[in-house]
């Protein structure tokens, strides 16, 4: 019985030295793994800021670009005939979209949805135009129709688009 006592004096001390030092190891790897965890993040942070940031600014670009004012001035030939100048500028609008099409990994479903539907909203513009024409129509006269109907409309998709893109932006500020 002696035995017994003496030998649990023993283990028992020993027992709660090797528990308290179990504890602070694993309180140190913790901590250490929390702080790897927020390096990462802060790095991956630096990286991907910038990226996103360019993304934003590409976005942002493409939808002043698919603005019918914009995109008439830089597409507009005084000797197009409507249907020239309307496939030049669906041409256009296609090679800007399918150009930044990347950039929607950087941004919410919903804001690419936006973007998306600027885009859609340029191409009925300019379709909805196209319709009012006759064979012997002048570009001129598709660009002014295409003007007209953008003013007449209160629902600017592109302006919506933009606020998306920027406010999203501003998050990571």
């Amino acid at each position: 019985m002696e035995y017994l006592a003496d030998l649990l004096k023993i283990v028992l001390p020993a027992g709660l030295v090797i528990y308290g030092m179990y504890l602070t190891i694993m309180s140190f790897l913790k901590k250490e793994r929390e702080k790897m965890i927020v390096d990462l993040k802060t790095q991956n942070t630096l990286t991907v800021l910038p990226i996103r940031l360019q993304a934003g600014e590409r976005l942002c670009l493409l939808l002043e670009r698919i603005t019918p004012n914009n995109l008439i001035r830089r597409v507009n030939n005084p000797e197009f005939s409507a249907r020239e100048l309307y496939s030049q500028l669906l041409m256009e609008i296609r090679e800007e979209f399918n150009h930044n099409l990347s950039q929607q990994v950087y941004f919410s479903d919903e804001t690419w949805e936006g973007v998306r539907r600027a885009m859609e909203s340029v191409v009925t513009i300019v379709n909805t135009a196209m319709q009012d024409m006759n064979e012997n129509s002048r570009g001129l006269d598709l660009a002014k129709r295409i003007f007209q109907i953008t003013l007449e409309q209160k629902n600017d998709a592109i302006q919506m688009a933009l606020k998306e893109v920027k406010s999203e932006i501003r998050i990571y500020y």
